[in-house]
């Protein structure tokens, strides 16, 4: 399955791009699936929670994040209820519940399981605006990372012992009820990660050229580069006709033109540029997103798995040191920070941070010096002699 996901900074159009690129999708003969949480505007159509079709080969279905809060709350309250009411708690009810900050990321990584495990040719997400979507990407890893840590697998195989282990420990055991929802969260925030990791899953930029858009997407590039995301396009919105007349929308245009040169240059080499023009009005309807269609080529399915982010250089010379190759377009020395904790690198670059596992062969390795050389942030490390077998 193509997995396309559509951001941009806050009001570059989005939503209408992403709408575009679905029916684009599926007047190519692809059975697509639209996942929106704001597309009825651009369809002209409402959309349900669950899929429906809106024309042939299109399907459209809308994330609602006080739906999802509500049952996720119910069911735990539900799993709950011996706890509960052994601390004399009042139960609450569906119609006095309303969601809470965070609702609209668990509810959108649920959709996208969901829709990962349908029958679809191409998915098409309406993600958040970029920064939000650079933070959802790295989502599933992290808290797959505190689950680990906070409720390890491995204790769930004691279970036969957990009375004895109580008694003797003096505080009671995890439920086995916690440890099957603490399974159920790592099956589907699994199946997401890999949604996010597969080669056919990749980024689609849209920006409406101008300083701030210029702005957003230097900052956007160096965070998607951090979790290894792949833009498949950028995409220029609400693009200008040339020649105008009237020396407003003349000034408007020289500036969007001089933009749309520094990207091509910028962003060329490493995606398709693809410009989608203003139509002088709010599109609406299908015939309207027909007019906005960005023109990618759509790329086929794939067998193979994304490369593990990062290139690793065997040792240069007779020290052994191995240098891990991490790309970081647009970092700046003074911005970026690492540490090496236990078997992972903890990187700070810009505003983003991530705590990447350190490949097998490097964790028997000490760090000895890192630099950053044109967008590319070369961490050397040195074989630990207590850990390497010793040559006769």
């Amino acid at each position: 399955m193509r997995t396309i996901l559509v951001t941009g900074p806050g009001g570059s159009g989005r939503t209408t791009v992403a709408a575009a690129t679905a029916l684009a999708s599926a007047r190519r003969g692809k059975r697509t699936l639209l996942l929106s949480g704001e597309a009825d505007g651009a369809l002209g159509a409402a959309a349900g929670t669950e899929p429906g079709e809106v024309t042939d080969r299109l399907w459209v279905a809308r994330t609602d994040s006080g739906v999802h809060f509500r049952a996720e709350l119910l069911a735990f309250q539900e799993r709950s209820t011996a706890a509960l009411d052994l601390l004399g708690a009042h139960r609450l009810e569906d119609e006095e519940l309303t969601e809470l900050p965070g609702s609209e990321q668990s509810a959108l990584l649920r959709a996208l399981r969901d829709a990962a495990a349908g029958d679809w040719d191409v998915l098409v997400v309406d993600m958040p605006p970029v920064l939000d979507t650079i933070a959802l990407l790295g989502l599933p890893e992290q808290l797959r990372r505190y689950l680990r840590r906070l409720l390890p697998p491995e204790r769930q195989a004691a279970r036969a012992l957990r009375p004895v282990l109580a008694q003797l420990a003096g505080v009671p055991m995890p439920a086995q009820w916690l440890y099957e929802l603490t399974a159920r969260w790592e099956r589907e925030l699994s199946a997401v990660q890999e949604l996010f990791e597969n080669p056919d899953t990749t980024v689609r930029l849209v920006a409406e050229p101008g300083p701030a858009g210029e702005d957003a997407l230097h900052t956007a590039r160096l965070g998607l580069a951090l979790y290894g995301a792949a833009v498949d396009a950028l995409v220029p919105n609400r693009v200008l006709p040339t020649a105008s007349p009237d020396p407003w929308l003349a000034g408007l245009q020289a500036q969007q033109d001089k933009v749309l040169r520094h990207w091509s240059g910028e962003w060329g080499p490493v995606c398709p540029v693809r410009e989608v023009p203003h139509l002088g009005r709010d599109p609406r309807g299908l015939d309207d997103l027909a007019l906005l269609d960005p023109h990618v080529e759509p790329v086929e399915p794939t067998e193979s798995r994304r490369e593990p982010w990062g290139t690793l250089e065997g040792p240069a010379g007779d020290d052994g040191v191995l240098t891990w190759r991490l790309p970081l377009p647009g970092a700046v020395k003074e911005e970026l920070d690492l540490v090496r904790r236990g078997d992972e690198l903890l990187l700070t670059v810009g505003p983003f941070r991530r705590i990447v596992p350190l490949p097998s062969v490097l964790r028997r390795c000490t760090v000895s010096g890192a630099g950053l050389q044109e967008g590319v942030l070369g961490i050397r490390f040195t074989p630990d002699p207590a850990l390497w077998p010793r040559r006769r």
